[in-house]
């Protein structure tokens, strides 16, 4: 199998391809902005890298070749999103997972959810976090959107907890290690159970936290 990451030089993105080449023999389309710079290739035999932005519609064509499954690390320009949606369309690739973030359907509850709220809720990037949603529910995809809480890095801590769309979000925080897991058990997982899913994700044991033990 091929999978596409996009966005490939963040930090989910660098510790899921880690497990994928570790773990599989699957191979790995990255994609990133200045990626030759910004990425180290450990099996050149296993790993392409693809220089453009979201925006980039022949790039993106490109990239979809013979892909199997895409990972999208960042949803934080509808256009882009858009841009994604139909280069998979195009290409007769149906499986896309894509990273949002927690709030998106005013979800988060609780302490908490007054914290989150005067931290990010004016924040620009909310509504298109909100408008890319849509275009992905909307797109006739296998997708699963993953609502992440709180991010900070632990090595060897990969626990994750799921919510539910139309369940209150709980839980304050999550690791990047956690995330890329739970990333790559989908991708490579058959179970259909999360497709069509939008699924909060967060470390069990922050359920109670008012906001971020880091902060």
């Amino acid at each position: 199998m091929k999978f596409l990451i996009l966005g490939a030089a963040g930090q989910i993105a660098e510790k899921l391809t880690d497990i994928l080449l570790k773990e599989t023999d699957h191979d790995v389309v990255l994609y990133a902005r200045n990626g030759k710079q910004r990425i180290i290739v450990s099996d050149s035999n296993r790993e392409e890298i693809i220089e453009g932005d979201f925006l980039d519609t022949d790039l993106l064509s490109e990239a979809m070749k013979n892909v199997d499954a895409v990972y999208l690390n960042d949803m934080g320009n509808t256009k882009a999103v858009e841009n994604v949606v139909e280069a998979m369309k195009a290409h007769g690739v149906q499986r896309l997972i894509g990273a949002a973030i927690l709030g998106i359907y005013d979800e988060v509850v609780g302490e908490f959810g007054k914290w989150n709220e005067r931290m990010i809720g004016s924040n620009p990037r909310m509504q298109a976090q909100k408008d890319s949603a849509k275009v992905v529910e909307d797109s006739g995809l296998d997708y699963t959107l993953l609502r992440l809480t709180w991010l900070y890095n632990q090595p060897d801590n990969e626990k994750y907890a799921l919510t539910s769309k139309g369940e209150p979000f709980v839980g304050a925080q999550v690791t990047r290690e956690a995330v890329a897991r739970l990333i790559a058990d989908l991708l490579l997982s058959e179970d259909s159970r999360y497709l069509g899913a939008s699924l909060g994700v967060y470390e069990p044991g922050t359920e109670e936290l008012p906001k971020p033990s880091f902060y």
